[in-house]
């Protein structure tokens, strides 16, 4: 086990906030004396069936715990999954069903592991307390806070000042999670900087039961591919563990190089003294921005799918947009005459149907702004019908399908 100096510098890397440091110093100095590792705790709602990379940024720093010894709990909260976090809400939010819940945390479990090492993860689900717990006793967690303090969070400020309505059932999430930290005995909780309140009450609920505070790393919120907003799938700037190799890829490439060294900071492995090297290369300018950041989707194509796949993925990149050429296999769609709304094929719902894009909504605006091309011509109506034939379909800088469209034979 490394010295707890050391320790204190891996977990820093990528950090926005500890707090308090000097107890997660104490935490790790006791651990080390004593050869007893800490308990880690990261809590995740199954809101949604897949993750992405912004996701992973907790993943990693708990990985990097794991790799420094200490015990990691991957809590799913099936059971405030149910209430749904208000955090960053405008509005009261809909609450997941029970299938919905078990849905998704089952696809968790299954992606979760490709990057923390199973061996080393616990993963618990706070309905096993939860579900356990008299009426009283759940009752009784309502006065561990008062509403003038819940009031003091952001969000919850914000809707009440524009009297907007706040469920009691909300005010109950905040103490839910802090209770997950008390019946864990968690030692240090990670999180994102959009649950500071949250696991700010952990620390208070564990210090009113009589517990030593639990240490908060809080981690910063990753940007999508626009390098602004958050990585979201609702915004479509995400990169998805799920994605082919070819289009985590493309994708990583198409970041900024200031988003790279941000990527770098909190998705790679590589040692911090890697990770200075490279910086100072960059800005002397012995290090290529593309090289670096080739480097980058290798590695992290690599983490989700294999050493071969990333390499492949890399060859497909580099014929496309090196060479200008197009992909060896490109996935072809036929259109069938029970698609056809009208006598001729619509474009975006063929975008849609064939999986390029989300939504006819997006095959649009795809369309508007240029990012879509059929046998090498831009094409710029979305409204102008495809006549029978077969046609080569460029959808952004990535995404190619050929399209066969035959009326006598569907």
């Amino acid at each position: 086990m490394l010295k707890p100096s050391e320790q204190l510098e891996i977990i820093k890397r990528g950090s926005v906030e500890i707090l308090l440091e000097t107890d997660l110093i104490k935490k790790l100095e006791r651990s080390y004396k004593m050869g007893k590792p800490l308990k880690i705790k990261a809590g995740f709602d199954p809101t949604a069936p897949d993750i992405h990379l912004g996701h992973t940024v907790l993943l990693e720093k708990m990985r990097q715990f794991q790799d420094l010894g200490h015990e990691v709990v991957f809590l799913i909260g099936d059971f405030t999954g149910m209430i749904g976090d208000p955090t960053g809400r405008n509005e009261a939010r809909k609450p997941l069903s029970q299938d919905e819940v078990d849905k998704n945390a089952e696809t968790y479990k299954k992606q979760v592991f490709k990057v923390l090492n199973p061996e080393k993860t616990q993963i618990r689900f706070n309905s096993e307390w939860f579900s356990r717990m008299t009426t009283m006793e759940i009752v009784r967690l309502g006065a561990a806070r008062t509403v003038a303090r819940m009031l003091e969070r952001e969000d919850f400020k914000k809707r009440f000042a524009n009297q907007q309505d706040i469920t009691i059932l909300e005010f109950y999430y905040p103490l839910f999670q802090a209770y997950d930290s008390v019946f864990l005995k968690t030692d240090v909780e990670l999180g994102g900087t959009d649950q500071k309140f949250n696991l700010l009450m952990g620390r208070s609920m564990q210090k009113q039961m009589g517990m030593e505070e639990q240490a908060l790393v809080l981690m910063p919120l990753l940007e999508g591919l626009d390098g602004v907003n958050k990585m979201s799938k609702s915004l479509g700037n995400y990169i998805g563990i799920t994605d082919s190799p070819k289009d985590m890829f493309g994708k990583i490439m198409s970041v900024s190089d200031t988003m790279m060294l941000r990527y770098y900071e909190l998705l790679s492995r590589i040692s911090l003294a890697e990770l200075s090297a490279l910086k100072k290369g960059l800005e002397d300018g012995s290090v290529h921005p593309k090289k670096a950041k080739e480097t980058l989707a290798l590695e992290i194509v690599e983490r989700f799918w294999s050493k071969e796949q990333s390499l492949t993925a890399k060859e497909e990149f580099e014929h496309i947009f090196k060479d200008k050429g197009v992909p060896d296999e490109i996935p072809v769609f036929k259109v069938l005459p029970e698609m056809l709304d009208e006598k001729d094929a619509w474009l975006p719902k063929i975008m849609k149907l064939a999986g390029v894009t989300a939504g006819t909504g997006e095959a649009i605006r795809l369309i508007k702004q240029g990012g879509v091309s059929i046998n090498g011509k831009r094409w710029d109506n979305p409204d102008e019908p495809l006549a029978e034939g077969e046609y080569l379909l460029k959808a952004g800088k990535r995404k190619f399908l050929k399209i066969v469209y035959k009326k006598s034979c569907g």
